[in-house]
């Protein structure tokens, strides 16, 4: 069973970028789409960006512009670019592999 760790969160202010990576144990190709969400406190998890297996990406409205989604080169990882980020961004990460493989998250914070 191919598992997903995500990594790369942190502390940044606002405006700034942070690149999240959700990294499988075998290769993301074994799904047949990732998925990233966050939830933050007191919140329900969301819906935040995918990529699948022939390219196809999506994004949350409230994060199109800023948030890119991409597969790395060696398909172990899917990456996720946060930039111009605002305090609203502020949650846990979370990749899913075919809504059925979850990491346990990556915290992400935007100081105002």
């Amino acid at each position: 069973q191919v598992r997903l760790v995500e990594s790369g969160g942190g502390l940044v202010q606002t405006g700034g970028s942070l690149r999240l990576s959700c990294t499988a144990s075998g290769s993301t190709l074994d799904f047949n789409f990732i998925e990233w969400y966050r939830q933050a406190p007191g919140k329900e998890r969301e819906f935040v960006a995918v990529i699948g297996n022939d390219g196809y990406t999506d994004y949350a409205e409230s994060v199109k512009g800023r948030f890119t989604v991409s597969r790395d080169n060696a398909e172990k990882a899917v990456n996720l670019q946060l930039t111009e980020l605002k305090p609203d961004d502020t949650a846990t990460y979370y990749c899913a592999g075919d809504g059925r493989e979850w990491g346990p998250g990556t915290q992400v914070t935007v100081s105002s």
